[in-house]
């Protein structure tokens, strides 16, 4: 069953292009991991929207498995306003 994922996250406006820089390493690396279908950063006026789809859950934590290895950063830190808003979801 397809998965997907909408994270929203809230940089300071000083971090918002370098916080863009690493949204999308992260969603070059899921796109390299089998069973990703796809992964997209979008912007508004306050936030950094991931949007990413995988065939399984297996695929995405393997996708998550590969950001890990591959050492990006995910960590939510003073460089976010405020905490991520994440919304897992399935294909129904």
């Amino acid at each position: 069953m397809k998965v997907g994922m909408v994270a929203s996250h809230y940089p300071h406006a000083a971090h918002r292009e370098e916080f863009i820089s690493r949204v999308h390493q992260v969603r070059e690396a899921f796109l390299r991991t089998p069973g990703c279908l796809s992964a997209d950063c979008w912007v508004s006026a306050d936030a950094v929207i991931s949007v990413v789809q995988w065939e399984s859950e297996e695929a995405s934590a393997a996708s998550f498995a590969a950001v890990q290895t591959a050492g990006l950063d995910l960590a939510y830190d003073e460089r976010e306003i405020r905490p991520r808003e994440i919304v897992r979801l399935a294909a129904c």
